[in-house]
């Protein structure tokens, strides 16, 4: 199943909220959690860490995996937490809204 649109981002937050986590750990999480439903394209995620560090809702450092290599670690900061409960209520209004008007039967 392809993301909806702006939709990358709150969910990476949602993943960090767990705690920080390099951009393969972010991938698996996600499509752990949506049953496989969900795939993240690398492109795409690595656009949105970039994105998310410029508008501070993450940080980055560098740190070494379980595999022994090399890579960055994202950390959500206070303003992403912020975004995070704002985004959230809305795209869960969002998504009740959809689905009340998707299972309402035709007359």
């Amino acid at each position: 199943m392809a993301l909806v649109k702006g939709s990358l981002d709150i969910l990476i937050l949602k993943t960090l909220s767990w705690g920080s986590m390099h951009g393969f750990e972010i991938t698996c999480w996600l499509e752990d959690r949506s049953g496989g439903e969900l795939s993240v394209d690398d492109g795409a995620l690595y656009q949105a860490l970039h994105r998310m560090e410029e508008r501070k809702h993450i940080t980055a450092e560098w740190g070494i995996t379980e595999n022994n290599r090399r890579a960055r670690y994202y950390k959500m900061t206070v303003a992403g937490r912020a975004y995070l409960r704002a985004e959230s209520t809305s795209w869960t209004r969002y998504a009740a809204t959809m689905s009340a008007i998707l299972q309402r039967r035709s007359v």
